[in-house]
């Protein structure tokens, strides 16, 4: 298991985001979601406070048994830091 101080950090788009990662195997174990763009914050959005975790990366978990919430990626609106 790698420690955290051990792990990579990248930040894309509005750099809210940091997607945890490996630097010897590449799996992004778990990443600190981004904050809601100004328009989701008009429309209620609220921060997430929480982490998202590949539980893909967890022994004896079955992720089959949670329900999934699927994002549609290309739906989503990029907007340009201010």
């Amino acid at each position: 298991m790698t420690p955290l101080a051990a792990l990579s950090v990248y930040r894309w788009g509005s750099r809210t985001a940091a997607d945890y990662f490996c630097p010897v195997c590449g799996i992004l174990p778990f990443r600190k979601p981004s904050a809601p763009t100004a328009r989701e914050r008009a429309e209620g959005v609220r921060p997430f406070e929480g982490w998202a975790v590949n539980t893909r990366c967890l022994e004896g978990f079955d992720p089959s048994a949670v329900p999934v919430r699927r994002i549609h990626g290309s739906a989503l609106v990029a907007e340009r830091p201010g």
